[in-house]
Formats: C-alpha cells, structure tokens, sequence
C-alpha cells in the first residue's frame, strides 16, 4: 500500500515529536499475539485496522467487549464510534450478545465530546461489574442476556 505509507510518513514529518514505528501486517498481527501490552496506538488502514482490531479483541478475551472509534483529532468533521463486533447476525435476536463493546464506545465518546468525567464513570462501571461480579454473557463464560448485563452495569453506574 504505498498510497498509505506515503501518507503517513507525510504525517509524521510534520509531528518529529510523535515517535512511530512502521510495520508488516503480517508481523504486526503476530506481535499482537505474543505480546499484546506493547502496543498503546496502532494506526492503520480501515482494512489492516478491521483485521487488527477484530486480532486484538478477541487476544482481550472475546470480541464483543472491545470500543473502537474513527476519530477526527481536529474535530473539523464527525468523529464515529461503535463496538468492535459490528452486528453478529449469527445471534442478532437472542439476547445474548455482549454489550460491553458498544457501552465502552459511548465512554469513548463522551470523552471525546469533552465529558471526560461521564465517560470515566461508564469506564468504571464497566471495571466494577466484571472485577466484583460474576455476570458474564456467554462469550466470556457465562450465562447472563445482553439485558441482564446491561442492567447490572447501569446499577453499578
């Protein structure tokens, strides 16, 4: 993609106080993998960026509890955020999809709207409920509905 690489070492020469490292998709997914911690930004393509985030998610432990968003950092145009997983029609109707993703979306947005406080308070509800209770959707080993999570979140919130 040399369209890409064009771009974005253009971007990077006008930020020298941003460090950055570029690499292979290949290898990246494997770092990932191996060693998941050492990664804070990973900028890429939508279709690297698609695969990477789905990789990371489910490194996480599932792939329904991880946010993602498509910023636009000087805010001159929509930002969007949405969960991860995107529609799981393989259980879309049953009631059992995390919505751990889609919640911890909106923290990233109200953070990003400049309510950093209010996104903190979802963000620690979120902690609350899966280091102090045991309710899990099924992706993560349990046995509780999309509902039953949600509400036990927004009681802890």
């Amino acid at each position: 993609m040399p369209f890409w690489d064009e771009l974005v070492a253009e971007r990077a020469a006008a930020h020298p106080d941003v460090a950055w490292d570029q690499e292979h998709i290949d290898a990246l997914a494997a770092k990932f993998v191996l060693d998941p911690a050492r990664f804070d930004v990973v900028v890429g393509s939508n279709l690297f960026g698609d695969i990477l985030s789905d990789l990371a998610a489910a490194v996480a432990g599932s792939i329904g509890i991880a946010p993602a968003a498509n910023l636009n950092p000087e805010r001159e145009f929509p930002s969007m955020f949405e969960p991860v997983h995107g529609s799981a029609p393989d259980i879309a109707g049953r009631g059992i999809a995390n919505p751990l993703g889609a919640i911890w979306s909106a923290a990233m947005m109200l953070d990003h709207l400049g309510h950093p406080e209010a996104g903190k308070d979802v963000t620690d509800a979120i902690a609350a409920l899966l280091a102090k209770t045991d309710v899990r959707t099924p992706d993560l080993g349990g046995t509780a509905g999309t509902a039953e999570f949600t509400e036990k979140l927004l009681e802890l919130l």
